[in-house]
């Protein structure tokens, strides 16, 4: 497994705005299937609605998805943890 962030635009509402989404995945098209599955669900998006503009290989220290960080928990732990600071809620 590794951690992918998966970036482009899609239908939210009557808009069309970017997102960004961290997914741990096995490869490139399983992180592109999450996400298109991800969106559709949340939002109702149909899949050719959908443009991912990328799909980079991440550092799972970096993320703040909750699912990332659980996946990588040993792994993060064992490097020395996090390496995006904590903020602070309001």
């Amino acid at each position: 497994m590794k951690a992918y962030r998966v970036a482009g635009t899609a239908p939210f509402g009557s808009m069309r705005q970017q997102f960004s989404l961290d997914i741990p995945a096995a490869n490139q098209d399983e992180a592109t299937h999450k996400a298109y599955s991800i969106l559709g669900s949340r939002h109702r998006a149909p899949r050719r609605a959908i443009a991912i503009e990328a799909v980079d290989e991440i550092d799972p220290r970096t993320s703040t998805e909750p699912q990332v960080l659980n996946t990588f928990r040993e792994q993060i732990a064992a490097a020395g943890g996090r390496l995006v600071a904590e903020k602070e809620e309001e």
